[in-house]
């Protein structure tokens, strides 16, 4: 075994003429190699694989193209780096550590422990320089389109002759199993069609999955898959040979009329004498043998661990000397842009604060509501109108149904490959992606975003979502055709169990308006919260607009009409389309002599955020005689009915029928509520 003091520059330099790598470049390669086996040993867990067989072409991206700022990571003109197979997470993490990130060595020696920054997978907010969470395949992919389709819409607004404030590159490392996945063929058809020029993947080609070798189940020609999605397409043979893969990225860039995919023959596990090139060294530790003998074959010393050469963090010094360079050059550029462009620095300012402009609230039209029965979804449509021409900055779209879910901005235009100005994407039917896509461009920076579709089809979008929840991104999420009331499409097209599922989703908020007035409240609080996503549950059918209904629904929850006398004997509560028979349910039952309150609780997850004292208030939990009424399954309601109270749900699909008959047949109809609440009451 070689000692420290022998490895330098010269003991490398034989092998290194053969690889046709510089010394100092080999040395950094193989750095990075073993801080991230060092880590995954020390671990006893984590994978190999990926880090040893990429880290080459991910140090020449690193070292010679990506332009970033490790003392600024939010930098906003920095180039993006997203490792879409986030189980190679320690690749990422060996080169945030040698760029200069806030990431030590102990952090790495830290690897997927308990409240680590080096967590097993990638993940936003937790480690400085990670731009998105992955490790879910193909969800890191979709990411970057949406991070290249927001530096082409920013370069868009506000780049001016001379000025080029925004002009960065998205880079993604993805592997076989993220192209695998159909997330990523959703996003790469789009990311062709807008001809993304500055997204360059980085296809990490080594032929291996979990099982085995990729041709027990992906045969197909990738290359050509691409070339008809529209994007350039570039082969390296050896992902060891620097020099070509940098021709490869160089050409890449070249080209900003389409996305390119630059295929990388890797081998995984490389080093490793009886493990590389196998399915075993995907997803293990080495072990103390095979350590030793990789560290041997590399040229490396067995200890100490986690051993980074002092040649390494010079010329890894010197590359950072050329990162602050460049912000510095950009700041400059920007400084002037603010004297030449006041308006639109202002208006720079204003759209990555992250926040809606005060003005908004307090604006009359948000609550201009139709006094006449109207679908939420109209009513949401109207508001998206208001919101849009205080925030130009609200962009998103549909899959393929703006005209049905009402989510199109009048006048804001299409963003397209012709122009990228536009703020209404059309995403296609493709949902998964959508859901990513908006991820990733609120990721980026600069915009508040929203995508819609039926409810019933958010079961394609649901990784995605769940993601943006993980991150605490504050994407709009608008789902119409909301329950049975959907009608004649039938039981395909109705959604029953999907409002459990996204209640089930933690940090999501799901909003369900019973009328125009909690539609408003809904979009405010969507607009308002900064800490995650949230869902707007819309109908297709029109609803009446209630005179109780108002600001009381930004708390989650509220009395919506009060009891009549002094003992309270029952609540009722609803949300959405069936708050209006349940009112009139809780009027009939008034008459019989009853002292019953009706509650509205549109967003469950608001409500439980609000003190113990207003909850109690609302629900007070010495009447136990509770009946919730609402068109889905009943899972979750039990929280707020107790054992003694009972729940009008769902318990299997709808049918084709009108809706208004479905309705009245399964059970949500006033007279129903009321037989129920009469059995409670006096039996």
């Amino acid at each position: 075994m070689y000692e420290i003091e022998t490895l330098d520059l010269a003991l490398v330099a034989e092998r290194s003429e053969l690889l046709k790598v510089s010394a100092i470049d080999q040395l950094a390669v193989n750095t990075i190699r073993f801080l991230a086996v060092d880590a995954i040993e020390k671990a006893n867990s984590g994978h190999p694989g990926l880090p040893m067989g990429g880290a080459a072409m991910a140090y020449v991206l690193w070292s010679r193209f990506l332009k970033h700022c490790p003392a600024d990571p939010a930098w906003p003109n920095r180039d993006r780096f997203v490792l879409s197979a986030g189980h190679g997470s320690m690749l990422l993490y060996a080169l945030l550590h040698l760029s200069g990130y806030d990431l030590s060595l102990d952090d790495l020696k830290n690897f997927r422990q308990w409240d680590s920054k080096t967590p097993g997978h990638p993940e936003y907010g937790r480690t400085p320089g990670v731009e998105t969470t992955t490790g879910p395949l193909g969800q890191g992919f979709a990411n970057a389109v949406g991070m290249a389709l927001g530096e082409r819409r920013l370069a868009a607004e506000f780049n001016r002759p001379g000025y080029p404030i925004v002009d960065h590159y998205t880079y993604v490392y993805a592997g076989d199993g993220c192209l695998m996945e159909g997330i990523a063929a959703e996003a790469a058809s789009l990311a062709g069609h807008l001809k993304l020029g500055k997204l360059i993947c980085l296809y990490d080609d080594n032929g291996i999955s979990i099982d085995g070798s990729t041709k027990i189940a992906f045969t197909e020609d990738v290359g050509k898959r691409f070339a008809a999605y529209g994007w350039q397409v570039l082969k390296v043979a050896d992902g060891n040979d620097l020099e070509a893969v940098a021709r490869a990225i160089e050409e890449a860039r070249r080209d900003s009329a389409r996305p390119s995919l630059i295929m990388v023959r890797t081998v995984i596990g490389f080093g490793a004498p009886n493990k590389q090139g196998r399915a075993v060294v995907h997803g293990a530790p080495l072990g103390a043998e095979e350590l030793r003998l990789s560290k041997e074959q590399l040229c490396w010393p067995l200890e100490p661990t986690f051993y980074v050469p002092e040649a390494v963090r010079s010329h890894f010094a010197r590359l950072q000397e050329g990162w602050l360079r460049a912000k510095a050059e950009w700041e400059a550029v920007f400084a002037e842009y603010r004297r030449a462009y006041p308006d639109l620095a202002r208006r720079w300012e204003a759209w990555h604060s992250g926040k809606p402009p005060a003005s908004l609230f307090d604006d009359p039209a948000l609550w201009e509501v139709p006094q006449k029965a109207a679908a939420t979804r109209s009513v949401s449509g109207q508001v998206m109108q208001v919101v849009a021409a205080r925030m130009p900055n609200l962009i998103g779209g549909s899959a393929d149904l703006s005209s049905s879910t009402m989510t199109y901005l009048h006048g804001a235009g299409d963003f397209q490959a012709d122009n990228p100005a536009g703020n209404n994407i059309h995403f296609g039917v493709r949902e998964h992606a959508m859901a990513a896509i908006l991820a990733g461009l609120t990721l980026h920076g600069g915009f508040r975003c929203f995508g819609s579709t039926f409810l019933v089809f958010c079961d394609y979008m649901k990784p995605a979502v769940r993601m943006a929840a993980l991150m605490a991104l504050p994407v709009i999420y608008i789902f119409t055709h909301d329950s049975i009331a959907v009608g004649e499409d039938g039981p395909t097209h109705q959604p029953v169990e999907h409002l459990a599922n996204l209640r089930s989703i933690p940090n999501l908020h799901v909003f369900r308006p019973a009328d125009g007035r909690e539609t408003v409240a809904a979009w405010l609080h969507a607009l308002r919260r900064t800490g995650g996503p949230t869902a707007l549950i819309l109908t297709r059918q029109e609803l009446p607009q209630l005179e109780e209904t108002g600001p009381a629904a930004l708390r989650g929850g509220y009395v919506l009409r009060r009891e009549g006398g002094h003992k309270l004997d029952l609540i009722i509560m609803a949300t959405g389309s069936e708050v209006a028979p349940a009112l009139e349910a809780q009027r009939r039952l008034q008459e019989k002599g009853f002292s019953v309150r009706l509650v509205s609780l549109p967003c469950w997850e608001l409500f439980r955020e609000q003190d113990e004292a207003y909850r109690a208030a609302v629900l007070p939990p010495q009447v136990e005689k509770r009946l919730a009424v609402e068109a889905a399954l009943p899972m979750g309601w039990e929280i707020f009915t107790g054992a003694a109270g009972r729940i009008i749900g769902l318990h299997g699909f709808g049918a084709s029928a009108p809706g208004e008959l479905l309705m009245e047949k399964m059970g949500f109809s006033a007279e129903h509520i009321v037989a129920v609440a009469l059995e409670m009451l006096e039996g």
